[in-house]
């Protein structure tokens, strides 16, 4: 098992499906199905080397099995903050401890780029994130978003490690 950066040699219509994948594995009767079902082939492709952005993968046997997203926070008022933006899995290999693999290093290599304080965004109703992201040293606030996906209004809840 290897997680490192990705890089020009990676497929990233191959880690745009992780996104697709998970999305419609992990938000199942949260977003609606409809909306989920006409997520196109390569959706994040061009999503992935945003600038700003730093994107790990997780491989096992030659297979890109997860990736992340990290950066600067991108809210003003978090501004010294670090942001963890995206975990994302194939299906088969959530709930299998890659998870806290990925998200550890992902909160080393901010604090690496010097944030001593990280934060992320989680979907109200995804229970399953949130309570893997208190298991693993986040702390809940009472800082929402309101968000529009897929037609549904949702609320993201902010979380910190600090």
């Amino acid at each position: 098992m290897e997680i490192r950066y990705i890089n020009q040699n990676d497929n990233l219509l191959e880690i745009s499906n992780i996104y697709e994948n998970s999305w419609k594995y992990a938000y199942k009767n949260i977003i609606p199905q409809d909306y989920l079902d006409s997520i196109p082939t390569g959706q994040w492709v061009n999503r992935i080397n945003k600038a700003g952005m730093n994107n790990l993968v997780i491989i096992e046997d030659g297979l890109i099995m997860g990736t992340a997203g990290f950066c600067k926070s991108r809210w003003e008022k978090y501004s010294n903050y670090g942001e963890i933006v995206s975990i994302y899995f194939l299906p088969e290999y959530i709930g299998k401890g890659y998870g806290r693999l990925l998200l550890n290093k992902c909160i080393e290599e901010l604090k690496h780029c010097g944030f001593s304080k990280i934060l992320l965004w989680v979907l109200e109703d995804n229970h399953r994130a949130r309570s893997f992201y208190e298991k693993n040293g986040f702390i809940c606030s009472e800082v929402f978003l309101e968000d529009n996906i897929g037609g549904k209004d949702l609320r993201e809840v902010l979380y910190f490690f600090v």
